[in-house]
């Protein structure tokens, strides 16, 4: 692989980050709940308002960075280190697809649904292009990857515990900063199941072409 085609990856990867952003965005427009992995830190930047959203994201993936440096140790290689200037730059994204769809209605369910479903969507696209770039794991999955290499599972399923787990975490949050369901609902739900048949639908489809434009 030339540097050329790796410099061409990163600035896809960088897109990518920006269209997930933008679809966070959109679902957490929709106030029903976002992706488990970032359930999280959207309850806890509703409990805590002096940090934004992109922020608290941020700060639960150097914690899911310094889980991989724990697990793996000496395994752990200095180029996952970029994760942390990535994280700020999905940070940002976040922010910005939080503030970029600040003033579309949601004032009735049809509409907080709708919006669900277009974050899915366009965070399904994102995702798509990160993995046609194959340059770097997000934070979260590069945890998974970590535990699923330490404890010889399979990543899939460490997948599926991982989110389980973190959603856990996010309600038990909610519940007791707010007594009740609030940053984690139907929408965190609907993300999990639908994101990846977005992916699965999406990614077949502008591969051949993307990767074309990446070895030119």
């Amino acid at each position: 692989m030339t540097k050329k085609e790796i410099f061409k990856r990163y600035i896809l990867f960088i897109i990518s980050l920006f269209f997930i952003g933008l679809g966070i965005g959109f679902t957490k427009h929709g106030n029903m709940g976002i992706s488990p992995v970032s359930s999280v830190a959207n309850v806890l930047s509703i409990r805590f308002e002096f940090m934004s959203f992109g922020t608290w994201l941020f700060i639960t993936n150097c914690l899911f960075l310094l889980g991989q440096i724990v697990l793996l140790r000496k395994k752990f290689q200095p180029i996952q280190l970029l994760q942390i200037p990535l994280s700020m730059i999905f940070g940002y994204f976040s922010d910005f697809g939080v503030w970029i769809v600040s003033g579309l209605p949601n004032g009735v369910y049809a509409l907080r649904l709708l919006w669900v479903m277009c974050g899915i969507v366009v965070v399904g696209f994102g995702v798509s292009l990160s993995v046609i770039a194959e340059v770097i794991l997000n934070s979260s999955e590069a945890l998974i990857k970590a535990i699923a290499d330490t404890f010889k599972k399979d990543f899939g399923n460490m997948k599926v515990c991982f989110d389980v787990s973190w959603v856990v975490v996010a309600t038990c949050l909610s519940l007791i900063f707010f007594h009740g369901l609030e940053g984690v609902r139907e929408g965190t739900i609907l993300s999990a199941v639908c994101i990846g048949l977005v992916v699965k639908f999406i990614k077949p489809r502008i591969t051949p072409g993307l990767t074309k434009l990446l070895k030119k």
